[in-house]
């Protein structure tokens, strides 16, 4: 599960759970709680696993900042 980045002690990574491989989604993870969110055609939540709404959203708005670099390290990465 390589690591993408770390912001704000969130730690952004990819996972591949299934076979043929998942759409582009990130997985964010702090403190023991995680989330997955979908990248195309817009970020939205794939699950939660504790996170409050206004963490979501914080993490929504994060991962739209950063969306390129998120797609080109995927691409780069699963080739």
């Amino acid at each position: 599960m390589p690591t993408v980045f770390k912001e704000r002690g969130f730690r952004f990574f990819y996972s591949n759970e299934r076979s043929p491989r998942e759409p582009l989604h990130i997985h964010v993870e702090k403190d023991g709680l995680e989330a997955k969110f979908w990248m195309k055609p817009e970020v939205n939540l794939a699950y939660n696993d504790g996170y409050d709404a206004h963490t979501l959203r914080a993490l929504i708005d994060i991962i739209e900042i950063r969306r390129k670099a998120i797609e080109r390290a995927w691409d780069e990465f699963f080739g």
